[in-house]
């Protein structure tokens, strides 16, 4: 329990005193989360449309391979994007490992299927005469698009809650992609492992809770948004 209140007073004094690493990782675990959670709600919201509109053969494989990717371990998925990049992989030439590029690919890997997922959940859970009218209104396929994403607009706030939540907690495929290099590519999850690792305890409860309360903010801001929309 002391080492739990020494980690809050801690984080209040790296916070207060303006410590210039922990801002840096901070800013930077940001950046990197919200970089990747936009990507994977720019191409998972329409794929998640798609799904939810067409029938074709093969789509429950595809439904089945997502819910599956919804699941998956962010390690295997950090193993397959290192494996990818690494100088003897096949993207190797792009020279993109260890850096925070890799991290956001590492995390869109990661968001997507969950945006994915709930998209197609929150778009099939609407009214099938709703799509019959915007047809019938002569609606082109981005506007149809833009009015289902209206509609289905508190799910596909979660959908962003969800995959931002996934992302900025992630410390495997970071680890893995980025290498936890100081000043480049460190964040808060591998700068606590790193801390914990060192026996640094109180230091790693207080990265921790920089990024709770980094998480919560986030979350608070899109939570604000989606339930003054409810009430709207």
């Amino acid at each position: 329990m002391e080492f739990l209140w020494g980690g809050i007073k801690e984080a209040f004094n790296l916070w207060i005193h303006g410590d210039s690493e922990i801002i840096e990782i901070t800013l930077r675990t940001l950046a990197i989360s919200l970089v990747a959670t936009a990507i994977a709600l720019g191409i998972g919201i329409p794929l998640g449309a798609f799904l939810a509109l067409r029938q074709f053969p093969g789509r429950r494989l595809v439904v089945a391979l997502v819910n599956t990717g919804m699941g998956m371990p962010p390690v295997v998925v950090g193993l397959v994007v290192a494996v990818m990049l690494w100088r003897s992989g096949p993207l190797g030439g792009l020279g993109l490992i260890f850096t925070p590029t890799a991290i956001v690919i590492a995390q869109f890997l990661i968001a997507v299927p969950l945006v994915i997922g709930f998209s197609l959940a929150s778009i099939q859970s609407l009214n099938p005469r709703l799509l019959d009218q915007i047809v019938a209104l002569g609606a082109s396929r981005l506007q149809l698009l833009w009015l289902l994403v209206r509609e289905a607009r508190l799910g596909l706030l979660a959908a962003t809650m969800a995959g931002f939540g996934a992302v900025i907690s992630e410390v495997g495929a970071s680890m893995m992609v980025g290498g936890n290099i100081a000043g480049e590519t460190r964040v808060l999850t591998t700068a606590t492992v790193l801390e914990t690792s060192r026996g640094n305890v109180e230091v790693a409860i207080a990265l921790g809770v920089v990024l709770l309360v980094l998480a919560y903010v986030v979350n608070l801001v899109i939570t604000g948004v989606q339930q003054q929309r409810r009430v709207t």
